[in-house]
């Protein structure tokens, strides 16, 4: 168990008012936490300090060869006035699986779990009340040897931030459209698609702004190899409904395994859907379209929750879905996780974490 120390700020900041907009990633908490490694000592110094800016040598690693990770995760206000995360031990697992393919030290699950609950325990008054909000909480770790060499740092620091936070889409749940990328790509198998660290976020801008610039929220990934093969969005998993069945990309080492993804698909099995996590092309998605098969598609991710498509384009091709409207089984998605989330219905599957 980490023994953390904590310094309280003597100027804390004014809380946002209610029915303020939020927005997202815009405003942060008053406190954040730190940690230090150094090789050969391991993790060390763990504290919660006011937030603040860092000091960094201008030759840190992280500034020239990317050796940083980042993980997401939100803290709710339940209906019962109690403090709640969800399922953060997958943030954890995630958290090392990414730090094994970009070499930075193992971070003990457990100490994830207890720093995450313990920042946000110190501002706890910070996480909104609104239908729809909750406090954005953003773990991440990063090189600090200051060396201008290729090899892994012997110095890292791990941080937690956190931003009270609305929609992550204005819209909200009104249904998006999404750019199939037939130019770029972003990831390839034996890459970093599968890690959560900003190169593989970098490597998307391009196609971002090309797709925003033609009216699209989002673009959709295909393998990188043979490049007709659907893998997920920018900041999404991605799911189909066709024929009656649930479909998403099978983890193939380039898609992230994403959190949200994990608990969609339980949810739908639970509820005796059918689901296949499998290989398909964007001809099959066209396929379906044409033979009115293609019922309905959303993203999955912690931000957004679920995100309805309305609309997905491919080259010359606009597939309009469901009529431009969110869907049954998307609809019903949202309202489980949210509600499990937010403490409203029961929680069969043990995700909901209380901060205390």
């Amino acid at each position: 168990m980490l023994d953390i120390k904590i310094e309280k700020t003597s100027s804390p900041k004014a809380k946002p008012q209610k029915g303020e907009p939020l927005g997202f990633g815009h405003i942060f908490t008053d406190h954040m936490f730190i940690m230090n490694y150094t090789e050969g000592k391991g993790w060390y110094d763990a504290r919660i300090v006011p937030y603040g800016d860092l000091t960094l040598s201008p030759a840190a690693m992280v500034f020239h060869y990317g050796q940083e990770m980042f993980e997401g995760l939100k803290a709710y206000k339940g209906v019962d006035g109690k403090n709640y995360l969800f399922r953060p031990d997958m943030n954890a697992k995630r958290t090392n699986a990414t730090n094994d393919r970009l070499c930075i030290p193992q971070l003990p699950e457990e100490d994830f779990v207890q720093a995450v609950k313990a920042v946000v325990e110190v501002d706890k008054d910070w996480i909104p009340e609104e239908e729809g909000t909750s406090l954005y909480i953003r773990p991440f770790i990063i090189a600090t040897d200051a060396f201008l060499g290729v090899a892994p740092s012997k110095t890292y620091l791990f941080m937690i931030i956190l931003s009270p936070s609305g929609a992550y889409y204005a819209s909200g749940l009104a249904p998006v459209g999404i750019w199939i990328e037939d130019d770029y790509v972003r990831a390839v198998k034996g890459g970093m698609g599968f890690a959560k660290t900003g190169g593989n976020y970098a490597a998307s801008l391009a196609a971002q702004v090309k797709a925003h610039d033609d009216g699209y929220s989002q673009v959709l990934w295909l393998d990188g190899v043979e490049r007709k093969y659907i893998e997920e969005v920018g900041a999404m998993n991605i799911f189909f409904k066709i024929d009656g069945k649930i479909v998403t990309p099978m983890l193939n080492g380039s898609i992230l395994p994403g959190i949200t993804r994990d608990s969609v698909i339980n949810l739908c099995k639970h509820w005796g859907m059918e689901v296949e996590e499998r290989r398909i092309s964007v001809d099959e998605l066209l396929e379906a379209q044409k033979n009115g098969k293609l019922e309905e598609v959303f993203g999955t991710g912690t931000a957004a929750v679920i995100s309805p498509v309305g609309k997905l384009r491919y080259k010359y091709d606009v597939m309009e879905i469901n009529g431009g409207v969110i869907g049954e089984v998307s609809q019903k998605i949202y309202d489980t996780v949210t509600g499990i989330q937010w403490g409203k219905i029961d929680d069969p599957f043990g995700w909901r974490v209380e901060v205390k």
